[in-house]
């Protein structure tokens, strides 16, 4: 067996799930330890809000499917990293970001979380097992033997007999424990703020990828209470809905769920219908409205805003697409594309709001990078993988670097992406939590470009000129994620949009307004409105509205590019030109930059590589708001 084969080999244990419903009782301990944090006599606070740059999905080495390919790293070395430490990777090379995150949330998953840390460290609380014990002989001898181990875990979970420490509720509430203290003892509001979290891990009827990340709002004194729903406990969305409900319920804490991008979930993601198949009732519909208020829309295996099979008019929809097949590439048919992609979801949200009278995929938008190494980064320029194989080497790009069964996945197809953008009023658990909640969220695939976006009834074009706009924008309206009614007039809505560029990054090619509606006879539609551009004095609209090219400074064989075009700021004001007051509508905004090398690119330059044509050069980064929404009363 090749070094290949075992790295997908390993990939594939995160499959380590099964169907038994014995739900955990609450768990209750001690005082964690004192928390690392400096003395702050007060905590910087923005009325007006700061953007707060992080990552809300990132898998340490205590994730099996993490652990398993080699990852070392674990929580503790993940919040070092993440606020601007350096750490040695898991291939034995120096690791720092350009520039720190403001948060995190590690998102190991609940599954056997730990065990595969304590199998390779051959920790004497699971050496008892004798097959676990032979599985820390052969991983430790490496090659086919450690191998042999993961097939042998996959053979054993399809049959229900996996070694019992790896569904052991009191192992479990060992590692999450461990993982809380960690957790607390590096939240600094403030300055940096820990989430606890976790990642719920449904790979329901073979690798259709259905993971929530529960993110809490709290600190260990509640989320000590309960140990984290596992598949093991229900492989159901709506149950990890029904137990957030009843963690609130018992605790006092607060709780929301993300899903993972639903490109990988062969069109299970946003069926209109419940788990079963049954129809969809209200209940069902307004515990996912209430519970999973943002959705990843992007991240390292792949973006999922559009397909061009469902935009076709949209000349960006084939961005970074992961479109072939499920999370174990069982083949993706074309139909199932139709419950995969956020626009698609919002569209049907509102024609499911008409019919039950909730809206069941009314989402903001996150980010995250997916990373199984410990390590959050979205840069391409500083890009270190998404597993310990494809961490910086001459090799991660290639074909054979993530050799999937079916064969559609390479190396190159990994994306870099993605952050989450958060506008609270400071940088505490709380004051974030509570801006994702009420999806004040943008998410981008690496930059750190700076978006707004206001929606309501009474702006005017002078208001966007004012350098006091942002407080026009509360005053007036509201902002991204918000609700916005008119049902005494029938004036058209007003929004106020800007951008400022990454300083790090390209200059801006221009804003977008997407907007979907539901019509009279219940069919939904969408549209891409070009609003503000750089070099408007070069580029003009056509007649239906689309926007020329606005070109491509990159150098490929150096790796470099020129803000010689774009723009480093837009802003504008937009009012709906297409307006009906008796139709619901939504409407985000999606702002990309200027051509910029892709990490392929960069890292042909460092390894002096000669890549194949299929590989992308260039990548047009680009950030999406979370929509706001227009219900006539």
């Amino acid at each position: 067996m090749t070094k290949s084969s075992f790295s997908i080999i390993t990939l594939f244990v995160l499959l380590l799930v099964s169907c038994k419903d014995t739900p955990k009782e609450p768990t209750v301990t001690d005082n964690p330890p004192e928390k690392e944090t400096s003395i702050t006599s007060s905590i910087p606070t923005n009325p007006l809000k700061n953007v707060y740059w992080g990552d809300q999905h990132l898998h340490t080495a205590w994730s099996a499917d993490a652990g398993a390919v080699g990852t070392r790293l674990g929580p503790e070395d993940a919040l070092r990293f993440a606020r601007g430490e350096e750490v040695i990777s898991a291939t034995k090379q120096k690791a720092k970001l350009n520039r720190p995150l403001d948060w995190l949330a590690i998102t190991d998953h609940s599954d056997g979380a730990g065990v595969i840390t304590a199998v390779i460290e051959g920790d004497e609380a699971v050496m008892g097992d004798p097959i676990v014990a032979q599985y820390y002989a052969d991983m430790e001898a490496g090659g086919e033997k450690a191998a042999a181990v993961m097939m042998d875990l996959i053979n054993r979970q399809s049959n229900n007999n996996l070694p019992p420490v790896f569904t052991d509720p009191e192992f479990a509430k060992s590692v999450w424990l461990k993982n809380i203290d960690i957790v607390e003892k590096f939240n600094d509001p403030g300055k940096f703020t820990a989430f606890i979290a976790y990642e719920w891990t449904s790979n329901f009827g073979g690798g259709n990828n259905l993971h929530r990340n529960v993110i809490y709002r709290d600190g260990g004194d509640i989320a000590r209470q309960m140990s984290p729903m596992t598949t093991f406990d229900s492989e159901n969305p709506e149950d990890l809905w029904k137990w957030m409900a009843n963690f609130e319920e018992k605790t006092g804490g607060s709780l929301l769920a993300i899903p993972h991008n639903g490109n990988l979930s062969n069109g299970l993601m946003f069926k209109n219908t419940a788990f079963g198949g049954t129809p969809l009732t209200k209940e069902l519909a307004a515990l996912r409205n209430k519970y999973e208020v943002l959705y990843e829309i992007t991240q390292g295996k792949g973006t999922s805003e559009t397909h061009p099979i469902l935009s076709p008019n949209d000349e960006f929809a084939n961005f970074e697409l992961w479109d072939k097949g499920n999370l174990v590439m069982v083949p993706k048919t074309k139909d199932m594309l139709q419950t995969e992609y956020a626009r698609k979801a919002l569209k049907d949200g509102l024609k499911l709001e008409s019919e039950l009278g909730v809206n069941p995929f009314k989402y903001g938008f996150a980010g995250g990078t997916d990373s199984h190494t410990a390590l959050s980064t979205a840069e391409e320029d500083n890009y270190w993988g998404k597993y310990a194989s494809s961490e910086p080497s001459a090799e991660r790009w290639s074909e054979k670097a993530l050799d999937f069964p079916s064969g559609y996945v390479r190396g190159w197809q990994l994306g870099a992406s993605g952050y989450t953008g958060v506008w609270a009023e400071s940088n505490t658990r709380e004051a974030l939590w509570d801006a994702m909640k009420r999806k004040e969220t943008f998410a981008s695939t690496g930059p750190r470009m700076s978006v707004r976006f206001f929606g309501g009834f009474e702006y005017t074009a002078s208001d966007i000129e004012d350098p006091n706009y942002v407080v026009t924008g509360y005053d007036k309206g509201v902002p991204m994620g918000g609700d916005i009614s008119n049902a005494l007039e029938v004036k058209a809505p007003t929004f106020l949009i800007s951008a400022v560029k990454d300083p790090a990054s390209g200059n801006l090619d221009r804003i977008q307004v997407i907007k979907g509606w539901l019509d009279a006879t219940g069919n939904t539609h969408e549209k891409v409105y070009n609003v503000v551009w750089g070099d408007a004095d070069k580029r003009k609209l056509d007649a239906e509205g689309n926007l020329p090219p606005v070109g491509n400074t990159v150098d490929v064989k150096n790796a470099s590019w020129e803000n010689t075009i774009g723009a480093t700021e837009l802003k504008t004001f937009w009012q709906d030109p297409d307006f009906d007051p008796t139709l619901k509508a939504f409407y985000y905004v999606r702002v990309l930059e200027i051509p910029t090398p892709r990490w392929t690119t960069f890292d042909a330059v460092k390894y002096n590589l000669e890549m194949t044509d299929d590989v992308p050069r260039t990548i047009q980064e680009r950030a999406y708001t979370s929509p706001i929404w227009y219900n006539p009363n």
